[in-house]
């Protein structure tokens, strides 16, 4: 497996919890990154942590890793070799595939030890 290449994206981020059926908020676009995710328990929203209104049940604190790509969808074990070290290291960890590539979410505090866990493993990791 060839190392991962992964760009922290500005800013800090949070994970949203909305009742099910809620559309995607208009307050959640913007910012690096935005995923809304529907279930038929609730709705998920990760968007930028300064565009949360007051009232919502969210989740501050969380850093995006972005997977350089893209991967493609065949390519087996790429997020595996990322989140085994993460998982050694302790860290609190989302991830969210898109068609090109993979995202984490990571939690600010353990930003350190993520970054340090990953280059042991022999990833690259980038500020934006």
């Amino acid at each position: 497996m060839r190392p991962v290449v992964l760009r922290l994206l500005p800013d800090e981020h949070a994970i949203c919890r909305l009742p099910a059926g809620t559309p995607g908020p208009a307050w959640s676009r913007g910012g690096a990154f935005t995923s809304v995710t529907a279930t038929p328990d609730e709705v998920s929203v990760i968007c930028a942590a300064a565009h949360v209104p007051e009232g919502v049940d969210h989740d501050r604190g969380w850093r995006v890793a972005q997977f350089e790509g893209p991967i493609a969808l065949t390519e087996i074990g790429v997020l595996t070799s990322v989140l085994v070290p993460l998982a050694a290291a302790g860290a609190s960890i989302l991830a969210q595939s898109t068609f090109n590539t993979d995202y984490l979410l990571l939690k600010s505090v353990q930003l350190e030890v993520v970054v340090d866990a990953l280059r042991a493993a022999g990833h690259v990791v980038n500020d934006a």
